[in-house]
């Protein structure tokens, strides 16, 4: 049933990375930046939460009236469910700068997935084909690898 027809696919590509003391320290570089942007966050959350139950007070004939009370605590519960997002944002990313700080140089990691389309064919292995990772050393393709 080989009549020439061609089918072209999409499929995902994993790209690995050599660790060298370049990419280390690019890596370092991007994980302090999202921790230093996600403290930030938190301090303004906390500034903007506290700025919000203070015009609720204030703007309240009564700040001890139970309906301005329910709202705080909805204000303050809000506050709190951002606040906690961000935290585990934070130790997952603490967390991986610490795995980052421990790879050795040479050793290969998975640095992500790009998406690509390829050409199949009636007798081509299709897991074969959909199974692809580029080796990248400092940005520089190495090798491509074909399951």
């Amino acid at each position: 049933m080989s009549d020439g027809t061609t089918l072209s696919i999409k499929r995902s590509i994993t790209v690995r990375a050599v660790v060298t003391p370049a990419w280390k320290e690019e890596a370092e570089r991007e994980l302090s930046t999202a921790i230093a942007t996600t403290d930030q966050q938190l301090a303004q959350l906390e500034q903007e939460g506290q700025q919000v139950v203070d015009d609720v007070r204030r703007q309240s004939a009564n700040p001890l009236d139970p309906r301005v009370q329910e709202q705080v605590a909805q204000v303050q519960q809000q506050v709190a469910a951002k606040r906690a997002e961000l935290e585990e944002q934070k130790r997952n990313l603490l967390q991986q700068q610490a795995q980052v700080r421990e790879l050795e140089m040479e050793q290969i990691v998975e640095q992500g997935q790009l998406e690509s389309f390829c050409d199949v064919q009636v007798g081509d292995n299709l897991v074969s084909k959909m199974q692809v990772a580029v080796v990248v050393r400092d940005g520089v393709i190495e090798s491509i690898e074909q399951g």
